[in-house]
């Protein structure tokens, strides 16, 4: 059906004399062969070409007759994807951010900066709370919500977390009715659909994209102080769902409706599509807590400011730090703030901590990282070197004074 062998135009070069039998046999195959269509298609079926609940019985309300001929034949199929959507939409709303206008070019004038998307995860004593990222609240004089029926509300930044690009937002809660459901992230697998929901450019409010996780645990490097050096590197979920400008803070979902991800961002370049972020759910929940009880992050605190040994010379290294020659990774302590965990210790200025809890350091992202794992008032063992001798010292975290 649809093939064609090395002979296909040969019957055009036959003799006359043999046209009569060859449209005898023409006719003789192509009966034969509707036949065996019609009587291979339970055969198909159980193949797994067709529908699992294609019927071939017969019945009164259409299906396969007994004389094989189809009629109205129904394909129920349960979309899993609209039903993950309706769970979750609404709970999806417009975050505008509105700045003060420069008095020489605005007149001093409110006017709007930009706008993200936030998800309501949370009710609670005439209070609804909104997750949503840093960046989209980011220097905001004033915060607009914009549920998903229209309705306007006054959102009161409650904290946030440059760190991982996070932030809560307070509006009145009388006019919100629906709540999003968090699930997991962590056993999230490649392959598996996701569904981002926001408010792309702007323009299009309860937006919904659908692709799937592309990797469950990418790693990005984030740039507090923008100084070209990663401060962080943060464990973000990669999609290839479209996120675009605006979907900031928005939902990403599984298709069990949960929200499994907070949109943050895509690479943008011309060359790349399909390359989108989102801050895992179970990466986000204790931040989300925190940002809503304290307003910052209670993370442990070391009170260093390192800097990694793989750019001290090797002169610098045997004259100023004197190091033995097998030290060739660590990181040296630049500064130590008076009182925290680190003076307390004993560390000190040129001193190089090569081990943190057991585990060896190679950069302050390293440390960092290390550290963040942590809970305030943790104990742990550092390894450092303070002019040339190898030194154990225990240290218990503090709290970080903020975030």
């Amino acid at each position: 059906m649809g093939y064609y062998d090395d002979d296909h135009e040969s019957g055009s070069k036959r003799q006359k004399g043999n046209r009569g039998g060859f449209l005898l046999a023409a006719l003789v195959g192509a009966i034969l062969g509707g036949l065996l269509i019609l009587f291979s298609v339970p055969a198909l079926g159980g193949m797994g070409l067709l529908p699992e609940n294609y019927s071939s019985s017969n019945n009164n309300n259409g299906g396969v007759e007994e004389s094989g001929i189809t009629k109205n034949v129904k394909v129920n199929v349960t979309d899993n994807v609209t039903d993950a959507v309706a769970k979750t939409r609404d709970a999806v709303v417009e975050v505008l951010n509105i700045q003060q206008g420069q008095f020489w070019n605005q007149g001093g004038k409110q006017q709007a900066a930009g706008s993200g998307s936030g998800v309501i995860y949370k009710k609670e004593g005439g209070k609804a709370y909104i997750v949503t990222n840093n960046h989209v609240v980011k220097d905001a004089s004033r915060l607009e919500v914009t549920l998903s029926n229209g309705t306007k509300l006054k959102g009161t930044l409650r904290g946030t977390d440059p760190l991982m690009d996070l932030a809560v937002v307070e509006v009145d809660g009388s006019k919100v009715k629906d709540v999003a459901q968090f699930g997991s992230s962590s056993s999230l697998k490649p392959g598996e659909p996701a569904i981002a929901i926001g408010n792309p450019l702007g323009t299009f409010p309860g937006s919904v994209t659908q692709g799937v996780v592309s990797s469950a645990d990418r790693t990005m490097p984030v740039d507090i102080d923008e100084d070209g050096n990663p401060d962080w590197q943060a464990e973000v979920i990669q999609t290839d769902a479209a996120i675009n400008p605006g979907n900031s803070g928005g939902a990403l979902i599984n298709v069990a409706g949960q929200v499994i991800g907070i949109n943050s961002s895509k690479i943008a370049q011309e060359e790349v599509e399909g390359i989108g972020f989102a801050i895992p759910a179970d990466t986000a929940k204790p931040i989300i807590s925190d940002l809503e009880k304290y307003g910052e992050v209670k993370r442990p605190f070391l009170g260093v400011g390192p800097i990694p040994l793989s750019q001290v010379s090797s002169y610098h290294r045997q004259t100023t730090l004197k190091l033995p020659s097998s030290v060739n990774s660590g990181v040296v302590v630049m500064d130590v703030e008076p009182l925290s965990p680190a003076d307390r210790a004993g560390i000190k200025e040129m001193d190089v901590i090569t081990e943190f809890d057991g585990k060896k350091i190679g950069s302050p992202l390293e440390l960092r990282k290390a550290l963040y794992k942590k809970k305030v008032g943790d104990k742990l063992d550092i390894t450092y070197y303070s002019k040339g001798k190898k030194k154990n010292v225990t240290v218990k975290l503090a709290m970080q004074k903020s975030s």
